[in-house]
C-alpha cells in the first residue's frame, strides 16, 4: 500500500480507545483528510482487550484500506494512525496522555465499555470500576483510565484533554463527564471538582453502516487494489459526525472536513433515529418473515418497496440509499441483535413517529416475537397482517 503523503509528517495528537472497525472507518477517515493540511493529529491507537487490531496494523506501517460500498466500490488508505498500543502497554498510554501535543480522547468502546448501569450513571459494582477505585494508578476501564489521565494533567499543569465518546448513546457527551465525575470524586474530591471546571465533554452523534471485516471483503479489497491486506474496513458512502460546538481553542479544524459543529446534538440524534434507525430495526425485523439475509434485500423486496411508496413515502431518499447501499453486508441479524438491546427505543422514537401505523404495527409485533419471547398472540397478529 502507498502510504499518503503526510505521513512522514505525522505527528501524534488524538488518542481513541477502541480502534475496531467503526473507528477505522469513520472517525479515522475524517481525521486522515484533516492529516493532508494539518498532520499534528496523527491518532494512537489503543486497545484495552485485545492487542489483534493494534499488532495487525502494526505489521502494516498503521496502513490499511477502506472500502467505501456504493454503486461502485471505490478504495482508499488510510494511515492516519502514529503509535500502536495494546492491553500491556499501559506505562505508554499513561505517558501518551501526559502528552501536551494530544488534546482529543475519542472512544469507541461500545455501550458496555462505559460500565453504566441500568439508569446511564456510573455502575460501581461494575468489576472493571471496582478494580480500578482499588488501583486507580493501573486502570483497566475507559472511565478509569480518563480519569487518571486528566489527574494527570492537572498534577503536571496542562491543560486538559477533550474526551469524545464517539458511540451511539444519547447525550453522550454528558453521560461520559456525569461517569468521569462519579468515578473521581471516589479517588480525589479536588480531582473531581477540576474536571467539572476546566473539561469539555461534547456530546456526538454518529452513522455510518460499517459491516464486519470478513474474508469477502478482504478478496474484496485484493481484487480490487492489488495489496493483501490482513485489517480492511469498509463502510457504505453515506457517512455522519456531529459535534456539539465549543471545542476547546487549539482543537482540529473538523469542521473544514465535513463534521457538523451544532449547539444542539439532540436534533440530530433524534432525525438519526426516526429517519434511519428506526426504519432500518423495522427492515430488518420485516427482513426476518421473508428468509432474507440482509437490509438491502428487504429494501429491494417489492412488498417492502410497496409498503414504504404506499405508507412511509415521507422517510427521505437518503433512507432509501443509507439501506440499500453497503452492496447489502450489513445483516438483517446484526440489526435485530441490536434490537434486544435498543429496540424498545427505536420503536418508541422512530417507528410510531416515522412511519405510518400498518408498518410500525408490524415492526412492534416482530420486537415481541424475536426480541421479548416466543409471544404466542404476536405470532398470531403477524400472521394476520
Amino acid at each position: 500500500m502507498k502510504p499518503p503523503d503526510y505521513r512522514d509528517r505525522l505527528s501524534t495528537g488524538i488518542v481513541h480507545f477502541g480502534p475496531g472497525a467503526f473507528h477505522r472507518a469513520h472517525q479515522a477517515d475524517y481525521v486522515d483528510r484533516l492529516l493532508h493540511d494539518d498532520p499534528r493529529w496523527g491518532i494512537a491507537a489503543v486497545s484495552l482487550r485485545s492487542a489483534a487490531t493494534v499488532d495487525a496494523l502494526k505489521a502494516q506501517d498503521g496502513l490499511y484500506t477502506l472500502a467505501v460500498l456504493d454503486a461502485r466500490t471505490s478504495f482508499r488508505t488510510i494511515g492516519a494512525h502514529s503509535r500502536f498500543f495494546g492491553p500491556n502497554d499501559g506505562a505508554c498510554v499513561r505517558q501518551q496522555l501526559r502528552d501536551p501535543a494530544v488534546r482529543i480522547v475519542t472512544s469507541t468502546v461500545t455501550e458496555k465499555g462505559y460500565c453504566l448501569a441500568g439508569d446511564g450513571t456510573l455502575d460501581f459494582t461494575h468489576p472493571d470500576i471496582s478494580r480500578d477505585l482499588l488501583q486507580p494508578e493501573q486502570p483497566v476501564s475507559l472511565i478509569g483510565w480518563l480519569a487518571m489521565g486528566l489527574a494527570d494533567r492537572r498534577a503536571n499543569a496542562l491543560p486538559p484533554f477533550t474526551p469524545l465518546c464517539c458511540d451511539n448513546m444519547a447525550a453522550n457527551g454528558r453521560k461520559l463527564q456525569a461517569a468521569v465525575l462519579a468515578f473521581a470524586q471516589r479517588i480525589d474530591p479536588q480531582i473531581a471538582r477540576w474536571i467539572e471546571g476546566e473539561v469539555a465533554f461534547p456530546n456526538t452523534m454518529v452513522d455510518s453502516i460499517t459491516p464486519a471485516t470478513d474474508d469477502r471483503l478482504r478478496s474484496l479489497v485484493r481484487d480490487g487494489t492489488g495489496f493483501d491486506d490482513a485489517v480492511p474496513v469498509s463502510r457504505e458512502a453515506y457517512t455522519q459526525w456531529v459535534l456539539e460546538d465549543g471545542l476547546p481553542p487549539g482543537s482540529p479544524d473538523f469542521r473544514s472536513v465535513g463534521v457538523t459543529l451544532t449547539p444542539d446534538v439532540e436534533a440530530w440524534e433524534k432525525a438519526k433515529l426516526r429517519i434511519l434507525n428506526g426504519a432500518h430495526s423495522s427492515l430488518a425485523y420485516l427482513g426476518l418473515l421473508l428468509g432474507l439475509e440482509t437490509v438491502a434485500e428487504a429494501m429491494a423486496h417489492v412488498e417492502h418497496r410497496h409498503v414504504r411508496a404506499q405508507e412511509a413515502a415521507h422517510v427521505e431518499d437518503r433512507a432509501q440509499r443509507h439501506f440499500g447501499g453497503a452492496e447489502g453486508h450489513h445483516r438483517r441479524r446484526m440489526a435485530v441483535h441490536d434490537g434486544e438491546r435498543i429496540g424498545p427505543l427505536r420503536v418508541d422514537l422512530a417507528v410510531y413517529e416515522a412511519l405510518e401505523i400498518r408498518l410500525a404495527r408490524v415492526a412492534v409485533l416482530h420486537v415481541r416475537l424475536q426480541v421479548v419471547g416466543l409471544d404466542v398472540c404476536a405470532r398470531d397478529e403477524l400472521r394476520r397482517e
